[in-house]
C-alpha cells in the first residue's frame, strides 16, 4: 500500500478531486430531492461546503498537505467504534437532507421563517468555514478519525480555538450540523440532524477517553483546559 507519507502532495490531490466529487453529488442529492434548481437554500447550503474545500486549500494545502491527504484515504488503524460511530452519522445526515428536501418538496409543514434560515446560513458558515477551518490551522494532527498518529509523533494541540475546548473541530461541526434544518427551512429536518448531533457528541466522550489513555501529555492539557466541547458545562 503506498504511503502516504512520502508522497503528501499527491495524496492531497486525491482529496481534491474527493471533495470535488462529494460536493458535487451533494448538489444533486439536493435539487434532485426538491425537484428544482430555484433554490437558494440548496445552492447556499452546497456553497458552505465548498468554502469549506477553498479554505482547506487556501490554508492548509501550503504547509500540512499530509493532513489532506489523510483524509482522502484514512490509515487502518482507526478504532472500530469510530467507523461505527462516523457510519452512523453519515446515515443520520443524509436523512437529514432527505427530510429537508422532501419537506420543502410536499411541504408536510410550513416552512420556517426566513429569518431562521438565514441564522441557519450565518451559523453553518461560523461552524463549519470558520470554527472548524481555525482547528484544522490550529492542530496539524487534526483528522478526520480517531487514531493516535505515532507515525508522526503526535503531540497535543494547545493554541487557537483549543485554549478554550478540548474539542473545538466538534464544536464547529456540530453547530453546522444544527444550523442545516433551519437553513433548509424545515422544521422536521431538526430530528435526524439532533440525532446526528448526538451521534457526534458521544463520539466526542469515546476520544476524549482514547487520547486521556494513549496520547503523552494530554491528561495534562486536560486540567488546563477542563471543557470538551462547552465551555462551563461540559
Amino acid at each position: 500500500m503506498e504511503n502516504q507519507n512520502s508522497n503528501p502532495k499527491k495524496g492531497a490531490l486525491r482529496w481534491l478531486l474527493r471533495e470535488t466529487i462529494g460536493n458535487l453529488v451533494l448538489i444533486l442529492i439536493l435539487f434532485g430531492l426538491v425537484g428544482r434548481l430555484d433554490w437558494w437554500n440548496g445552492w447556499a447550503l452546497s456553497a458552505v461546503y465548498i468554502l469549506w474545500s477553498l479554505g482547506s486549500i487556501l490554508f492548509i494545502l501550503p504547509v500540512n498537505p499530509q493532513m489532506l491527504a489523510e483524509r482522502a484515504r484514512p490509515p487502518k488503524d482507526r478504532k472500530q467504534w469510530d467507523f461505527i460511530a462516523v457510519s452512523i452519522m453519515g446515515v443520520f445526515l443524509l436523512v437529514t437532507y432527505l427530510v429537508a428536501c422532501l419537506d420543502v418538496r410536499f411541504g408536510w409543514a410550513a416552512p420556517l421563517p426566513l429569518w431562521a434560515q438565514i441564522a441557519g446560513l450565518v451559523a453553518a458558515i461560523l461552524g463549519y468555514d470558520v470554527i472548524v477551518l481555525w482547528s484544522m490551522v490550529a492542530n496539524a494532527y487534526f483528522s478526520a478519525i480517531v487514531r493516535i498518529q505515532t507515525d508522526r509523533e503526535h503531540r497535543v494541540a494547545t493554541g487557537g480555538p483549543y485554549r478554550f475546548v478540548r474539542h473545538p473541530g466538534y464544536v464547529g461541526t456540530i453547530l453546522c450540523y444544527l444550523a442545516t434544518p433551519f437553513l433548509l427551512g424545515s422544521a422536521w429536518a431538526l430530528i435526524p440532524a439532533s440525532l446526528t448531533a448526538i451521534v457526534l457528541i458521544v463520539r466526542t466522550a469515546l476520544e476524549d477517553k482514547t487520547l486521556h489513555e494513549e496520547l503523552p501529555g494530554y491528561k495534562e492539557y486536560a486540567q488546563q483546559t477542563r471543557y470538551r466541547l462547552l465551555p462551563g458545562i461540559w
